[in-house]
């Protein structure tokens, strides 16, 4: 029984404010509980002082890509190991291999090197089988062909036998900036190779796995998308959130913030790189890269339609291969799309309500910069299932979206445009007055 000579903490208050708008930046992706990048080091032959191994990074991710510029591994080494050679690859220094007096030096003295795939068109005699597309990889359900990245590394200085080779440590993936969280080295059972008339099976000499998962606060401190919404039944558009991204004046993106009515835009946006990773964004009351427009279009008898819109705000990137997540419980019925590509996305067994979209290769799957032609949209056309579907409290509207694979700030479901036929919409929230009778209460308390 709560007692009256008993005054709540302030910390109870913080408490509740902290558990209403927290939202969960962990590695784990309820989505995509299994999504991560493997990289696999397999020793294939042992050499006079090391080993030749192939190096392979697959990304298990069902949604999450890796964009130009690319990526980059890092680790250190755990002896005095040097690279002789790599093909597929190089590494971005070569350090100091003054010790060394033979003719060519190692490719690679540094204790921590850092390696980037190359570049396509690359001489075929410094290929290897899926090398040399400039670090870009796609998302697992987009293009499974092009998920796998690898190059081969001749390692000198080392051990010679399975009993004598130390792991390498401290593994970094970057993709091209922060994100992704590397674990320890493990060693497994050594990968089976079949030769290509698939009559004989050969192993690697040894092999350790490397997982490496995404966090999305670990990559950017703010969001990088929002969600809008309409209706066709509701002349409000709703925006999206103020300052989902940051403002204009208090944020990492104030400095970086352009006017589209100035003068001088076209000579910005012109002596911009297009592979830049800081957004250079347009001013807007949200300030993110990204808005993603849901509208709900037509009412049939059996069918319904929505309209999805992605528009790009960021001046300094194209986005090549980008892909949409959305929940919603209507996706089971998904009738037809029109210009997006789709996929399925079951992560709670047999409940289909999550829906992956993309671009149309060579026709919208690459996403301009912000300006006249920055945007893609789509139309999907739902069947009606009359046990479930309704146009009250929001149920036509997505319960999550995600643009390549980060997580977009919703707008507030008391903000949703209501039906006609609904009752008044409350123009005081049950969050706002929940933290206002709080706040009242704890003044009371401490008067």
């Amino acid at each position: 029984m709560f007692s009256p000579f008993l005054k709540p903490c302030p910390c109870i208050l913080l408490f509740l404010l902290f558990t209403l708008f927290y939202t969960s930046t962990e590695a784990y992706d309820p989505l995509d509980p299994n999504g991560n990048i493997t990289i696999k080091w397999d020793i294939i032959s042992w050499t006079q002082d090391g080993y030749v191994a192939v190096v392979t990074l697959n990304n298990y991710q069902q949604y999450r890509h890796i964009s130009p510029p690319g990526w980059s591994l890092g680790w250190t080494w755990a002896k005095k190991e040097v690279i002789w050679n790599i093909v597929g690859g190089q590494t971005t220094e070569q350090g100091d291999c003054s010790r060394f007096k033979s003719s060519p030096p190692p490719h690679c003295c540094k204790k921590d090197p850092t390696v980037v795939d190359l570049l396509p068109g690359t001489p075929y005699n410094q290929q290897i089988a899926n090398c040399c597309r400039g670090g870009v990889l796609s998302s697992l359900a987009q293009d499974p062909t092009n998920a796998v990245s690898a190059f081969q590394v001749s390692v000198g200085s080392s051990g010679t036998t399975n009993k004598t080779v130390k792991l390498p440590q401290n593994f970094t993936l970057k993709a091209p900036g922060p994100g992704y969280t590397c674990g320890p080295a493990k060693i497994v059972k050594p990968t089976k190779f079949r030769t290509p008339d698939k009559r004989r099976v050969t192993q690697a000499h040894m092999t350790w796995n490397v997982t490496c998962t995404y966090s999305q606060f670990l990559a950017q401190k703010t969001p990088t998308c929002c969600v809008s919404l309409s209706a066709f039944y509701n002349e409000t558009v709703v925006p999206c959130p103020t300052c989902s991204c940051g403002c204009q004046g208090n944020s990492p993106q104030s400095g970086s913030c352009v006017d589209p009515s100035a003068p001088h835009l076209a000579s910005v946006v012109s002596s911009l790189g297009k592979n830049g990773i800081t957004p250079l964004v347009r001013c807007t009351s949200h300030m993110c890269p990204i808005r993603v427009h849901w509208h709900v279009k037509l009412n049939y008898k059996e069918y319904w339609r929505v309209k999805v819109t992605v528009t790009n705000f960021n001046y300094r990137m194209n986005y090549s291969d980008w892909n949409l997540v959305i929940q919603h419980p209507n996706f089971d019925n998904l009738t037809q799309l029109f210009s997006f590509n789709y996929d399925s996305i079951s992560p709670y067994g047999t409940i289909n309500d999550t829906a992956m979209l993309w671009g149309v290769k060579f026709y919208n799957d690459f996403l301009m910069q912000a300006g006249p032609l920055g945007n893609a949209q789509s139309e999907l056309l739902f069947r009606k299932d009359k046990s479930t579907f309704t146009f009250d409290k929001g149920w036509a509207f997505p319960r999550k979206v995600y643009f390549n694979g980060d997580n977009c700030v919703m707008p507030p479901p008391d903000a949703y445009p209501w039906s006609p036929n609904s009752a008044a919409k409350q123009q005081v929230s049950f969050l706002a007055l929940t933290i206002a009778f709080s706040v009242a209460f704890v003044l009371h308390a401490y008067a």
